[in-house]
């Protein structure tokens, strides 16, 4: 619109700019929700005797659609006649409305050169704006199928799901931007931000929590398809119970795929120490698996180690948080102490054991915020806990990686400044003495005495890498008075080609 009517007064070009992003908004929600609503179609269609009209699978896509931002659905069409809760969020199919937010809120603020561009503020509310409009649409649309939504839900966590994508969308068009503070931040603050290089360190410290989050979810999902490969019978069994033919089949499996993050962060509770719950009177752990599970019969759950105290086999979980600490601490070394530089220029091991503690702390609440994400409800009773509980696996991710990658940062830091001054990958300029040993962190500053009958001192000729130490020293059984060439004559070369008494020509240049 801005682009076809370039002469329009500033007042109407912010107001089209500005409505133009609310518009985005509300295209990625409709976007999300067409996605979803196609999908379903696509297995009511198939399925070889639905139950209930087009209506019925309109209403259940909406429910989807809001599952998949962390909403709490409620299901009325139970056994019982009890409304039971659904809050276990497929993590796949939330990559789908995060995806679109982000995107929105990112090219809200990437336009084209010569098209006027909103803040970074109104981007950001305006993107969320028309998001929110087109999903309390369909959460009112909801409430007349048998999955309606719990309307607190719907400002926790799905609000924050969208404010969130949309910020980092915002974030990532402003050229991802740490530090520095704003500009009415006093001067003392960026100056001593500027000292303690606080940009260095804070992208430091993401990146080693993001390595060592995204461990534990590849350590988890090994775990995962170890144990389903130990259990393929079950898990067959279940598979074939849940589907029966080849059409009902394909709704089991593509249910199981969008879960296969959920159990990756299952796994690495399990991992952890804490582990997950299968209803409120089991737990299982590395350590044993107690209580009477409320186990649905489903494949990943197949996966789950058989009840009773744990062996050996259950015990190299914890293989997993070790190798989250250890990239922690490889990724803070990385820039605390790089490969190409020397010891003045390495953080010192207060500023790389903090950057360690830091990456730890960030490892543990994205694991607790995954951790969250991944569990919930299943319905009422027995079923009204399942997943891992958030809190404790954040705080066991945090304690594997801080007392695993602090240390570890340090002793990284230590192996690779071992030795000289100048770091142990420099110890192929050290200088040679005459017993042919490297001596480390000195210069040759041995300087010959003056050339007799003249002023100027000697230039030291350092001995080529590749002459053997034993040839600098005379040989035994020699002419003691033949002296080693050690240095080149200060004279001009002039004066030396061209003195009285010389034979020969004299040299021209």
């Amino acid at each position: 619109m801005t682009e076809g009517s370039p002469s329009l007064p500033a007042e109407q070009s912010r107001s089209a700019v500005l409505a133009f992003a609310f518009l985005r908004g509300a295209l990625a929600a409709g976007l999300g929700l067409g996605g979803f609503t196609v999908l379903v179609m696509v297995l009511w269609i198939s399925s070889p005797a639905p139950d209930n009209g087009p209506g019925e699978a309109l209403h259940a896509s909406a429910g989807l659609w809001l599952l998949a931002h962390g909403a709490e659905l409620i299901r009325a069409d139970t056994l019982s006649g009890v409304p039971a809760p659904v809050g276990l969020v497929p993590l796949l199919l939330a990559v789908i409305p995060v995806w679109l937010v982000h995107r929105a809120a990112r090219d809200t603020l990437e336009v084209d050169e010569g098209r006027q561009a909103p803040s970074a503020a109104s981007a950001f509310l305006l993107t969320i704006g028309g998001y929110l409009v087109v999903g309390t649409a369909v959460a009112l649309y909801a409430r007349g199928g048998s999955l309606s939504v719990h309307a607190g839900s719907l400002l926790f966590p799905s609000a924050i799901v969208v404010a969130g994508a949309a910020a980092a969308g915002v974030w990532t068009a402003s050229g991802r931007p740490i530090g520095p503070p704003p500009s009415w931040a006093p001067v003392r603050v960026h100056e001593e931000l500027a000292r303690t290089r606080f940009k260095e360190h804070a992208d430091t410290v993401a990146r080693s929590a993001a390595a060592g989050v995204a461990m534990l979810l590849g350590g988890g999902a090994l775990l995962v398809a170890v144990s389903l490969v130990w259990h393929a019978q079950p898990a067959q069994q279940s598979f074939i119970q849940l589907s029966g033919d080849w059409a009902g089949r394909v709704p089991v499996l593509l249910l199981a795929l969008a879960l296969v993050p959920n159990a990756a962060v299952w796994g690495a509770a399990y991992g952890l120490g804490p582990g997950f719950a299968l209803g409120t009177a089991s737990t299982v752990t590395p350590l044993a698996f107690t209580g009477r599970p409320a186990r649905p019969a489903f494949p990943l759950l197949a996966a789950v180690p058989d009840q009773g105290p744990a062996t050996v086999l259950n015990w190299a979980a914890g293989a997993v948080p070790v190798a989250a600490g250890l990239t922690v601490a490889w990724f803070t070394v990385r820039r605390a102490a790089p490969a190409d530089a020397g010891r003045e220029e390495a953080w010192s091991p207060g500023e790389t054991a903090l950057s360690a503690g830091l990456g730890a702390l960030g490892c543990g609440v994205g694991t607790a915020v995954l951790a969250g994400a991944a569990g919930g409800p299943l319905g009422t009773g027995a079923l009204a806990e399942f997943g891992p509980v958030w809190w404790l696996t954040g705080a066991a991710a945090l304690a594997w990686t801080a007392v695993l990658g602090v240390p570890g940062a340090l002793l990284l830091r230590a192996w690779r400044l071992r030795g000289s001054a100048g770091g142990w990958w420099r110890r192929g300029t050290e200088p040679v003495t005459a017993a042919g040993q490297a001596v480390a962190g000195q210069e040759s500053a041995e300087v010959p005495e003056q050339l007799p009958g003249t002023g100027a001192a000697p230039v030291p000729v350092r001995p080529f890498r590749g002459v053997s130490p034993a040839a600098a020293p005379p040989a035994a059984g020699k002419d003691e008075d033949c002296e080693p060439y050690d240095f080149l004559p200060s004279d001009p070369w002039h004066e030396r080609t061209a003195r009285p008494g010389d034979a020969g020509p004299s040299v021209h240049s």
